[in-house]
């Protein structure tokens, strides 16, 4: 089932980018040809470590004085379960109780999908279309006697789920499942960082495939195609990301104004690709036809001191929110800002990622966790000069006892901007 990003929206054109994704043109499929799979080696996560996530939620739980997790379709379910599924109008989710096996409610149709993919012990009860998921819910968590007490709710369960449980069981307490799935989520173990080592290595192929491929007058469109089916060929999912030229890149997000290639304009890559459930996001930025002038060289060197700062910086117990006050101190001295104002950078130095591109926590001013080991970072803290041009390098990062780690590391000048 096809789910759009919101890259794939603002600059595939809506359901023209829908379909790019979907189908890139045969002549950027040809632009692939001798590409071959990276991915031959990669392992999935183990019914094991599956079981040691949900061991690690019901602790979590039990110290929390929480009865159940309710986790909908999505990246947690398939962390939690294995079952990879997309959301609609019908339910599919998952009741982990504090103690015993794993519920999963599911459209009736759907038990035999549902059932494959499932990979540790659970029951899997089904509602037929004139049924309610929500009081299979209610009754399982009546029949534990969980019906009085605290349930927890993953942060991106949709309304009508919470809603219809409250009222389905009025005197148990609804209460944010956050710090239970963030206290398993955050923390990447060995073969996650594989995973996303893997789509990290995918991805800057990618790149380096299709940057000399480029020719003067082809669009943002005809790039993204380019970088699509190239990063396919590797063994990626991808929706190809974001492609900004000249004045686009100066919005971190870009525009809706069409453009085309010329010499001497920047041209601002921000992609990532999927292995396995685990994402990649990686930005570069290059100027295509001739050498960089001045100011796209002089900023493209504040960048990227501004990653090494925020990688002095990140150190095991740091507050994730001193690794952006520390570019942004940085920035400041140089005139932009401040804060978030423009021209400057006007986002965070970097997200959590894994299996979702953007995950708690932030580096953002404000934010109080302190980084450990396992937890995994965007560093990219671009500038932008709003009627001219912009650049970002994103490279993420993953912390260790030693401090922070590179998945890949940033080009060190704008002449070779992919090695």
């Amino acid at each position: 089932m096809m789910r759009a990003s919101r890259r794939e929206l603002l600059i595939g054109g809506g359901l023209a980018g829908l379909a790019l994704m979907a189908a890139p043109p045969a002549w950027a499929a040809d632009a692939a040809a001798g590409l071959a799979p990276m991915t031959g080696g990669a392992k999935p996560i183990s019914t094991q470590e599956r079981l040691g996530r949900i061991a690690r939620a019901q602790e979590l739980m039990r110290a929390q004085d929480i009865g159940a997790l309710l986790v909908e379709a999505g990246s947690s379910l398939l962390y939690f379960t294995g079952i990879d599924w997309w959301r609609s109008e019908r339910l599919t989710a998952a009741i982990i109780p504090a103690d015993g096996d794993v519920l999963i409610v599911t459209p009736g149709f759907e038990e035999p999908s549902i059932r494959e993919s499932l990979a540790v012990p659970g029951d899997v009860h089904v509602w037929q279309e004139d049924e309610s998921p929500i009081a299979l819910i209610s009754d399982f968590l009546q029949r534990r006697k969980l019906d009085k007490g605290a349930i927890a709710i993953e942060e991106t369960v949709r309304f009508f789920a919470v809603d219809g449980l409250q009222q389905a069981l009025p005197d148990a307490r609804i209460v944010s499942g956050a710090s239970v799935v963030r206290g398993c989520r955050m923390i990447k173990s060995p073969a996650e960082l594989a995973l996303m080592q893997l789509a990290a290595d995918i991805q800057i192929a990618a790149f380096r495939h299709v940057a000399p491929r480029i020719e003067r007058g082809m669009s943002q469109q005809d790039i993204q195609a380019m970088l699509i089916a190239a990063s396919r060929a590797l063994g990626g999912e991808t929706d190809g990301g974001l492609i900004l030229i000249g004045e686009s890149s100066a919005y971190p997000h870009g525009s809706h104004i069409p453009r085309r290639v010329a010499d001497g304009e920047v041209i601002l890559f921000d992609a990532g690709v999927t292995v396995l459930g685990y994402q990649s996001d990686i930005s570069r930025t290059m100027i295509f036809g001739r050498a960089a002038d001045a100011k796209q060289r002089l900023l493209f060197d504040q960048v990227r001191r501004g990653q090494d700062i925020a990688m002095e910086t990140a150190r095991v117990g740091t507050p994730a929110g001193k690794v952006d006050d520390a570019v942004r101190a940085y920035y400041a001295s140089l005139g932009y800002g401040p804060g978030y104002k423009l021209p400057g950078t006007p986002h965070r130095t970097g997200h959590g990622i894994g299996m979702d591109g953007h995950e708690p926590v932030n580096l953002v001013h404000g934010e109080t966790t302190p980084l450990a080991p396992g937890m995994c970072f965007s560093n990219e803290p671009g500038i932008y000069i709003p009627g001219a041009f912009g650049v970002r390098i994103e490279d993420c990062f993953h912390m260790t006892a030693d401090g922070p780690r590179w998945f890949t590391r940033p080009p060190a000048s704008i002449d070779r901007p992919f090695d």
